[in-house]
């Protein structure tokens, strides 16, 4: 599996990304500075975590108008999977790759729990081995 770990000023857990990456495939991924402007052919592109412009609610809009999410965007629309996690999913969202907003939680302050999730469909690289309806923790 090729892939690329997109990296943005201020992110803190690409290195963890590239480890796991490694771990899993066997084969380290391209690192992509966020001011690049192509992603060579690749089988998974991963935004990950990590405060990049702040730890604030909408800093993944200052990211999502980088230079490389243009590239980001052709591969998602040919069918490449894209992945983000913690503040690189706030990017996604930000630049229109996934629908919808974040929003404000009800208490403003930083929650860091685990939660159950509800698989809705196995039709999905990232959800293939796992039933719907099957909750994973």
């Amino acid at each position: 599996m090729n892939s690329a770990v997109i990296v943005f000023p201020g992110s803190n857990r690409d290195r963890d990304m590239i480890e796991a990456i490694e771990k899993i495939s066997g084969r380290a991924p391209l690192t992509i500075w966020y001011a690049d402007t192509e992603i060579p052919a690749v089988d998974l592109i991963v935004i990950p975590g990590g405060f990049s412009y702040g730890d604030y609610l909408r800093s993944g809009a200052i990211a999502a108008r980088t230079p490389i999410m243009p590239a980001i965007s052709e591969r998602a629309a040919a069918g490449v999977p894209v992945l983000g996690i913690c503040n690189g999913f706030q990017i996604l969202c930000e630049a229109g790759l996934l629908p919808g907003v974040l929003m404000r939680n009800a208490s403003l302050r930083f929650v860091c729990r685990e939660v159950h999730l509800c698989v809705e469909t196995s039709n999905s690289v990232f959800t293939k081995l796992y039933h719907p309806g099957e909750v994973i923790r």
